[in-house]
């Protein structure tokens, strides 16, 4: 007997068992689509009428996975009326039920705090109190238990017995496995915080790694490096080292120049009138040097002073660095949406760094370059036009001229 149909309409034992295992198959079929389209249509409609709508897909996820618990719980309970079953079949069947019972259960909970905490992440302070490591904690320990019920479920012994079996063999798995359970942590945790994906660009001098990631797997990472050569670091390290990622330069859409010109510092000084006037054929500077020439002669003016020293003056090198800043503003390659400035570092024994620290609209490395030389080669080739010079350290030419100088 099972649902209360009585299978004695044939002599032949294996077609009641297979027309009764037929019948209980087509029942928890039913009663899982049936389960599905109730719960989800009647959660839809809920969600609709709260406040948690943001969340439906979310809650939609678990009520789908909890669903297959009624096809479960159908087959644990009609399996015994199966008829001609020996009890080791009956046995086995109802212990991979309950098995699936669980992995569902631990399914569902395991969605439900991936949902709490993405709910707490709109909370204002998430960012000062974050809960991403808890739930982290509290999935793997849901997962463990999960494990040891399952495995008990399909022994068709007490969760106990297993665990205090389990107590004695835990250290020598501890030892035999380190290098694999230290990969499985380290692998779950880039995982789950998306700290590396195939495709990215890393960093990491301390496993002389620099490249493109082309493989991730459970104890290894390997990294084609920018000379073709391969570099395989152990999935650990990537936990326990620092390393950089450029994947968020290659998704922005643009990559930073920072790099600095010294100046000879004895070359600066003020400019004159007649300085003045040669450099306003400058477009890019035109209208500056207009507007500080007014400025400076309006507070002389209020202050009549009869040194220079005692006025205020255009400087070489004030003025080059309003060219250079405008000139990048000006260049079609440079994205002027991000941080575009020009700055004076600190004096150096090497000169006066005057660095450029802008984004260019491309992230193709040879694009890349190829921008940053024209920048820096118009930027050395027009300094002697602000009556400026480029620091650099004596070279052969420079003595042998200097003893032509002498003799």
């Amino acid at each position: 007997m099972i649902f209360g149909l009585d299978f004695a309409f044939t002599d032949q034992p294996w077609l009641q068992t297979l027309t009764a295992l037929a019948i209980l198959g087509i029942v928890a079929a039913a009663a899982n689509w049936l389960s599905k389209v109730i719960v989800l249509q009647g959660l839809s409609r809920a969600l609709a009428l709260s406040r948690f709508g943001q969340e439906k897909q979310a809650l939609s996820r678990i009520a789908w996975r909890l669903s297959y618990l009624v096809p479960s719980i159908i087959v644990q309970m009609g399996i015994a009326g199966v008829p001609h079953l020996s009890e080791t079949t009956l046995t086995i069947v109802r212990n991979v039920a309950v098995a699936f019972s669980i992995v569902t259960i631990a399914m569902a909970i395991s969605a439900a705090l991936t949902l709490l905490n993405d709910v707490y992440q709109r909370r204002e302070d998430a960012a000062q109190r974050p809960i991403k490591g808890y739930v982290q904690v509290g999935k793997i320990l849901i997962y463990c238990a999960a494990a040891v019920l399952v495995v008990s479920a399909l022994m068709d012994r007490s969760p106990l017995i297993l665990l205090s079996g389990l107590g004695a063999l835990a250290a020598v798995l501890m030892l035999v496995f380190q290098d694999t359970i230290l990969s499985l942590v380290a692998s779950i945790q880039i995982a789950s915080n998306d700290m590396l994906r195939v495709g990215d660009w890393i960093e990491m001098p301390g496993q002389n790694a620099d490249g493109d990631v082309i493989d991730i797997a459970l104890h290894t990472v390997k990294v084609r490096n920018w000379d073709k050569t391969i570099t395989t670091i152990p999935t650990s390290r990537l936990i326990k080292d620092a390393f950089k990622n450029w994947r968020g330069m290659s998704e922005s859409g643009v990559r930073r120049i920072k790099r600095a010109v010294l100046i000879d510092q004895t070359s600066v000084g003020f400019l004159d009138e007649e300085q003045i006037g040669r450099l306003k054929r400058f477009a890019l500077i035109d209208a500056y040097l207009a507007e500080k020439t007014e400025e400076i002669g309006r507070w002389n003016r209020k202050r009549v002073a009869a040194e220079p020293v005692n006025t205020r003056r255009l400087t070489n090198l004030g003025t080059f660095r309003n060219y250079v800043e405008a000139y990048l503003h000006a260049h079609p390659r440079i994205e002027t949406g991000q941080t575009t400035m020009v700055r004076q570092l600190s004096p150096t024994p090497t000169g006066l760094p005057l660095e450029l620290y802008c984004f260019t609209n491309t992230t193709a490395w040879t694009e890349y370059e190829a921008i940053q030389s024209d920048i820096f080669d118009h930027l050395i080739a027009i300094l002697p036009e602000f009556g400026l010079r480029l620091f650099q350290e004596p070279a052969g030419y420079d003595l042998v001229g200097a003893f032509d100088r002498a003799a």
